[in-house]
């Protein structure tokens, strides 16, 4: 991949393509195709076909996605199957019909089962039952990871599948039902200093264990491995680094500067109970994260603030 390579990120406005997009900028790759949602909706085949053959991208980085959190993936299990599903078979078999060198599929930690051996290697894939609570999203991912691995077999493609842990930075979702933990405590911390109330609920027991990543750590690993991995095989992407709920709730509380208390609201469920990934593979190749989880944190709640201002 080279700095005058054409480059698609789709997904380029989210979480994980915005950050994308910042790391290439800063390694000085001029050009960069990242159509927002209202100039290419990615779950229409047409309209995906003709940005392709317009705009005949070298590389493509699938960082689209519909997600969300617990509640947003039990209440809406159509939405994220179709729609994911929709996304990743538009843009993979158009990549293929214009002959790319190269794709990066983005898929979750949320494709292993929910009880899988910790720490989770690649080849827990498939080893058990998911969690129920994510299972259509899982499903949605796998079926891309396969579709990738399945050109790769037939047709000699290069389709990598990355799998990242939980991730959050910049231009993460703050919504107050459908985001995932840290934007939606990120919310709930700071609307509670700003009405001085006395304390936050968290959902759940605060127990479980959850490996967190920055966005723009994901994105130097998601471009290190455009350039250094060629393999069939999934790889993971994570901090290596693990932490309670109710650990972070602490330092997210902390880094918003809110004197109240805590309160764990027991109705709401935890989820899976333990994630972390098996990063051997990945820091084999000679990639580690950098950004500390209160370090990243600073930054996630500046964004938020200016955001919100």
């Amino acid at each position: 991949m080279e700095n005058n390579s054409k480059i698609f990120v789709a997904g380029g406005n989210g979480l994980v393509g915005s950050a994308i997009i910042r790391k290439l900028k800063f390694l000085k790759f001029e050009k960069i195709l990242a159509p927002s949602h209202r100039e290419l909706d990615l779950s229409s085949q047409n309209q995906v076909n003709q940005f392709f053959a317009e705009h005949r991208p070298d590389y493509v980085f699938l960082a689209a996605a519909k997600v969300g959190g617990i509640h947003a993936n039990s209440t809406y299990p159509v939405d994220f199957i179709r729609d994911n599903l929709r996304i990743e078979l538009n843009v993979i078999e158009s990549s293929f019909e214009n002959k790319i060198k190269k794709l990066l599929f983005l898929g979750s930690s949320c494709i292993y089962p929910k009880f899988a051996t910790q720490p989770i290697k690649e080849s827990e894939l498939l080893a058990g039952a998911l969690e129920p609570t994510n299972q259509a999203y899982a499903l949605a991912k796998i079926a891309g990871i396969c579709l990738c691995q399945s050109y790769n077999k037939q047709f000699n493609t290069k389709y990598i599948s990355v799998m990242p842990t939980n991730l959050y930075g910049p231009n993460d979702n703050y919504h107050p039902e459908n985001s995932h933990v840290i934007p939606g405590l990120i919310r709930r911390f700071h609307e509670a200093k700003q009405k001085g109330a006395s304390e936050v609920i968290v959902w759940g027991s605060g127990s479980p264990l959850r490996e967190f990543l920055y966005s723009d750590d994901l994105a130097d690993a998601c471009i290190f491995l455009m350039k250094n991995y060629s393999d069939n095989e999934i790889i993971n992407i994570g901090s290596g680094q693990e932490v309670t709920i109710g650990s972070l709730a602490l330092i997210i509380k902390e880094v918003v500067g809110f004197p109240g208390g805590l309160k764990f609201d027991m109705s709401k469920p935890d989820g899976t109970p333990r994630k972390l990934l098996d990063n051997t593979k990945l820091n084999q190749l000679g990639w580690q994260a950098t950004t500390s989880l209160r370090e990243g944190l600073k930054k996630a709640y500046q964004d938020f603030e200016v955001k919100n201002a």
